[in-house]
C-alpha cells in the first residue's frame, strides 16, 4: 500500500502540553489513516554536527533534517521571505533579490531532496507544502523519482504581470510543472497560475484539464483550507469559563470588545486597520470609553529589517491613539506582542462583539474562520473581513471591506457594534453552514484523491461538499445589503 509523505518547512512534532493548530490536526489525521512520513526542517541551523533523524510517535514517522546556518539565512530569511513572500503577496516594492539567496534557496531544496530520497519507497504519494518548496518536485524528478507528487500553496498567487517581476521566474515558477497537481486556496489564485502557464510558458491545455509541458502533464486544483468547526466551538465554550478569559472580561468593566489576531506582518494591514479604528473613535464619540480593541500580534521575523521597522511604527501609532483618546480608566487599544494558545484565543473570539480581520492580501486567513466557529449562535459577534482574504470567498455573509479604505472599515466597525440580533444570527447561520461544508478534516482527502485519481483517501464526497459551499454562498447574497 502506498505511503503518504508530507513535506513542509516546519514539522509539527507533537509536544507534551502543546495544542496543535487545525492544519496540524488535519495532516496528522491523514497520516494516521494512511501511515507514512512527515519530512522537513528540524528547526536547527548550525555550523557543524548536522544530522537527519527520525522520530517515531503516534504511529507517524517524523523525519527532520538540520541546515547549515548560512543555508538557512539564504533560503529562509533571504529568498523565501525577502523575495517570494512579498512578491506573492503583491508587494513588489518590498522584494530584495540577490543571486546568493537564490542559490541558497535552490541548494536547500536539493539538500531536502537528497535527504528525503533516502527514505522514499516506490509508489509513495508525496504532498509538498508552501512557497519554501516551489522547485522541490523538480529536484526529486532529477533524482529519478516518478512518484505522484502534489503541491499546495498556502499563500496567494498573483497575476502574471506581478509574478514576472520575480527575477528568474522562468526557472522558479515553471518548476511547479514537475508536480502532478498544484493546489491553491482560491479560484483566483488558480486562474492566475493557469494564465502564467498560458502566456509565459505557452503550454498547451486549459485550466480544467491541465497543461502539457512536453515532458509532463500538470493539473491545477482549488482546495480552500477549513477549520475544525464543531471542535473549535466546543473549545470556545470551555475557554469562556477559564480564569484567563474571565479575567480579561472583568478588566473590560462591561465594555464591548473588538479583537484582532495577526502575526506582525505587512500583509496583515495592521497600520490601515489602526487608522480605521482611530477614525471610528473620532467620528463616534458615543463609543469612547464603551469599546476596547484588543490586538494580539506576536512578533514575526524580527531579524528582517522591514519587520523591525513595522514593529516600531505600529507601537508608536497605537501609543498616539491611546494618548489622544484614552482616559485614566480606559485604554482604547490593548496591544499584546505575545502568542496565546488556541484555547485562550477561542474564548476571546467568543467574547468579542466583533473581529477585525483585514489583511491587504491573504491566502486564506483561518483567524476569520475560527472567529466564526467560536461564536454563540444565540448571540453571535460580527466578522469584519477583508475582501482580499481567501476566506472572503466562503465568508460572504461577513461584513466585507476594502482594507485600504479606513472610512469604510470605520463604518463597518460602527455597523458591527450596533447590528440587530436578528441580522447577526442570520449572518452567523449562513457562515457556519459554509464552514461546516468545508471542514478541515475533509481537506486532505479532497487534495489527495485529486492527486492520485482514486477515492482511497476519501472520507466524504468532495464534489457534493463543493456544490454545497457554492449554494450557501449564493444564498448568502439574500442577506441585508452590506
Amino acid at each position: 500500500m502506498a505511503r503518504l509523505v508530507v513535506v513542509s518547512n516546519r514539522v509539527a512534532i507533537p509536544k507534551a502540553g502543546a495544542r496543535p493548530g487545525g492544519l496540524e490536526v488535519a495532516l496528522r489525521s491523514a497520516l494516521k489513516r494512511h501511515p507514512g512520513i512527515w519530512f522537513g526542517w528540524s528547526g536547527r541551523a548550525a555550523s557543524k554536527g548536522l544530522e537527519t533523524k527520525t522520530i517515531e510517535t503516534d504511529n507517524i514517522s517524523y523525519v527532520v533534517t538540520d541546515l547549515p546556518k548560512e543555508d538557512y539565512d539564504e533560503y529562509y530569511n533571504g529568498f523565501a521571505n525577502r523575495v517570494l513572500w512579498p512578491i506573492l503577496h503583491y508587494r513588489l516594492d518590498l522584494a530584495e533579490f540577490t543571486r546568493r539567496d537564490l542559490s541558497g534557496y535552490l541548494r536547500v531544496n536539493d539538500h531536502f531532496a537528497d535527504e528525503l530520497q533516502k527514505v522514499l519507497l516506490p509508489d509513495d504519494v508525496i504532498w509538498v507544502h508552501d512557497y519554501h518548496f516551489l522547485p522541490f518536485a523538480k529536484a526529486l524528478r532529477e533524482r529519478g523519482h516518478k512518484d505522484k507528487i502534489g503541491f499546495f500553496l498556502h499563500i496567494p498567487f498573483p497575476p502574471p504581470e506581478i509574478v514576472t517581476a520575480l527575477p528568474h521566474h522562468e526557472r522558479i515558477i515553471t518548476a511547479l510543472c514537475h508536480y502532478d497537481l498544484v493546489g491553491f486556496q482560491t479560484e483566483v489564485d488558480a486562474a492566475n497560475f493557469a494564465r502564467y502557464l498560458e502566456t509565459e510558458c505557452r503550454y498547451a491545455g486549459n485550466r480544467e484539464d491541465g497543461y502539457n509541458t512536453g515532458e509532463r502533464h500538470v493539473r491545477i486544483g482549488v482546495f480552500p483550507v477549513g477549520v475544525e468547526v464543531d471542535a473549535f466551538n466546543r473549545m470556545a465554550q470551555r475557554s469562556l469559563r477559564s480564569s484567563f478569559v474571565k479575567d480579561v472580561l472583568a478588566s473590560l468593566s462591561g465594555r464591548a470588545m473588538i479583537i484582532g489576531v495577526d502575526r506582525l506582518d505587512y500583509s496583515k494591514g495592521i497600520g490601515f486597520r489602526l487608522e480605521a479604528f482611530e477614525r471610528f473613535l473620532a467620528g463616534n464619540p458615543e463609543w469612547r470609553n464603551n469599546v476596547t480593541y484588543l490586538q494580539i500580534t506576536p512578533k514575526s521575523r524580527s531579524d528582517i529589517r522591514e519587520y523591525a521597522d513595522m514593529e516600531r511604527s505600529v507601537s508608536e501609532y497605537i501609543g498616539r491613539i491611546n494618548g489622544t483618546y484614552g482616559e485614566a480608566s480606559w485604554t482604547p487599544i490593548r496591544y499584546v506582542n505575545r502568542a496565546h494558545s488556541r484555547l485562550a484565543l477561542a474564548g476571546l473570539y467568543r467574547a468579542a462583539k466583533a473581529a477585525l480581520v483585514t489583511p491587504l492580501r491573504d491566502g486564506m486567513n483561518l483567524v476569520a474562520k475560527e472567529y466564526v466557529a467560536s461564536q454563540d449562535m444565540e448571540d453571535p459577534g460580527v466578522l469584519i473581513l477583508s475582501r482580499f482574504a481567501g476566506a472572503a470567498i466562503e465568508c460572504k455573509p461577513a461584513l466585507l471591506v476594502n482594507p485600504y479604505d479606513p472610512d469604510a472599515v470605520s463604518a463597518s466597525i460602527r455597523r458591527a457594534l450596533s447590528m440587530p440580533l436578528e441580522e447577526r444570527r442570520a449572518r452567523q447561520s449562513a457562515l457556519m453552514q459554509a464552514l461546516t461544508a468545508n471542514d478541515i478534516h475533509d481537506w486532505p482527502d479532497k487534495f489527495l484523491d485529486a492527486l492520485t485519481g482514486s477515492g482511497k483517501f476519501s472520507r466524504s464526497a468532495a464534489a457534493s461538499g463543493e456544490r454545497e459551499v457554492r449554494s450557501l454562498v449564493h444564498a448568502s447574497r439574500r442577506l441585508p445589503h452590506q
